[in-house]
């Protein structure tokens, strides 16, 4: 595929967070940590998850992959916005552009799609523990995992199919510090009003509707443990607990991003910050402090590690 014959434009400018180099200076380090943490502690779960044979549960194949992705997420921009804290001219290239705006809405639809999977499985675990390992089979927790992927791509590739033929023959400067989709588009040399229009609303509806999904399944299951017993009706509202706060903090931000219609970008920016870098590094925070069992099963970890060095 090639673009249109007559875009000019080989890079782009990124604004980035701030022109104030005292304060690039404090994001840089700032940032690196944050980044660090959140390389660290997704992959803290994901080595608890996969060491210890009590995790290996259906809820725990979803977590270990949501980690996966938030990793990914927090990746496909954050180290080159971390390395640009250091330079003057912060630029990207075209197809570098083009690769962050893909990988930004093919992750993004797929933690959405796969937050959705999570909810049905504490459905399945909460209101038909019965049946739990029958309904969550491997076959059917490949088959959603599948899905989730597949939904991320389907939603990518249409927005990204947009791009491919718009003229860009200048400006070229985005005020982000990533390639956010509708900055972009505005930067063409075209009439682009019909399609802004159209990114919003496909990113828009896949936000809502996800977002709709998970507020009626969680609903639907608080109001089933009401009636259970005190210990089992603090154990789901546990677990809830956690999972609701991980849906809040990742899709508040893309509902408003992309279904309120906000006309002051420096709101947008602070609010893409958030879902892509600081979600990421909340998510493993959440799961381990609200979970009982991943604590026991790092706290065993860590006493294996400890004896073994002894040992030495």
């Amino acid at each position: 595929m090639e673009r249109a014959n007559h875009s000019v434009v080989s890079e782009f400018i990124l604004l980035g967070l701030s022109k104030s180099q005292n304060l690039q200076i404090l994001f840089f380090l700032g940032f690196s940590v944050v980044y660090a943490g959140i390389v660290l502690g997704n992959l803290f779960i994901l080595v608890t998850v996969t060491f210890d044979s009590r995790l290996h549960t259906p809820m725990y194949f979803l977590l270990i992959n949501l980690s996966c992705i938030d990793m990914s997420l927090a990746s496909f921009a954050t180290p080159k916005m971390i390395v640009d804290f250091l330079r003057k001219q912060k630029t990207i290239s075209w197809w570098g552009c083009y690769s962050q705006m893909f990988f930004m809405h093919l992750l993004g639809g797929s933690e959405m799609m796969l937050l959705v999977a999570m909810a049905i499985d504490r459905y399945v675990a909460i209101c038909k523990p019965l049946h739990y390992m029958t309904f969550m089979s491997p076959r059917v927790l490949v088959q959603l995992l599948l899905s989730s992927y597949a939904v991320g791509f389907v939603h990518s590739s249409s927005q990204m199919a947009f791009m491919l033929n718009l003229p860009f023959c200048g400006p070229n400067v985005v005020d982000s510090f990533f390639c956010d989709l509708p900055l972009v588009i505005k930067l063409a040399c075209k009439d682009t009003y019909l399609l802004q229009l159209l990114v919003v609303a496909d990113s828009g509806l896949l936000s809502l509707v996800c977002f709709l999904l998970l507020l009626v399944s969680y609903t639907v299951i608080i109001y089933s443990v009401r009636h259970r017993t005190a210990s089992g009706s603090a154990k789901a509202f546990s677990t809830l607990s956690a999972h609701i706060t991980v849906v809040t903090l990742f899709f508040v931000p893309c509902v408003f991003i992309y279904v309120w219609p906000f006309s002051r970008y420096s709101v947008d920016k602070i609010l893409s910050v958030f879902y892509t870098i600081f979600t990421p590094l909340l998510n493993p925070i959440i799961y381990t402090l609200r979970n009982q069992e991943v604590k026991a099963a790092m706290k065993k970890i860590r006493t294996r590690y400890i004896n073994s060095k002894h040992t030495l």
